[in-house]
């Protein structure tokens, strides 16, 4: 079965030995995200709801470059170094997943590579196989 290895392009994936997301088959993982733009810098700063959204964005785009979307997903995973945010981090969690509910998990660790990260979400997709073949082939 073919591996597939989406990259953001940090320095940090072949650093330290992993992917943005790896597709094998109908299953797309997604490692852990954080609330960075493009350049690598933190977005929203000492904001839990920014943070979240920005990192679930940054999950969105990985899985569009794995031929998925936020509809595929079935598990989410967010660490937070505050439980107390919880309603925050679960409002912008909501606001994406809805009508999706995917299974979920948020942890409270002590704490994120970066000071300035409040929140890291892992996200577990999984697509028609059928169609994931099909998309393959006319590529």
């Amino acid at each position: 079965m073919e591996r597939r290895r989406i990259t953001s392009g940090t320095e940090w994936e072949s650093r330290v030995g992993y992917s943005r997301a790896v597709r094998v088959g109908s299953q797309i993982h997604v490692s852990g995200t954080t609330a960075t733009d493009e350049d690598g810098n933190v977005f929203g700063e000492n904001d839990p709801y920014e943070q979240t959204k920005q990192a679930l964005s940054n999950i969105e785009d990985a899985l569009a470059e794995a031929d998925a979307s936020l509809d595929d997903v079935v598990r989410t995973r967010m660490f937070v170094t505050d439980i107390d945010d919880w309603e925050a981090i679960g409002e912008a969690h909501g606001e994406y997943f809805g009508d999706i509910r995917p299974a979920t998990s948020m942890l409270e660790v002590s704490r994120l590579i970066d000071p300035a990260l409040l929140v890291e979400i892992e996200a577990v997709a999984v697509v028609d196989e059928a169609v994931a073949v099909v998309d393959e082939d006319e590529s």
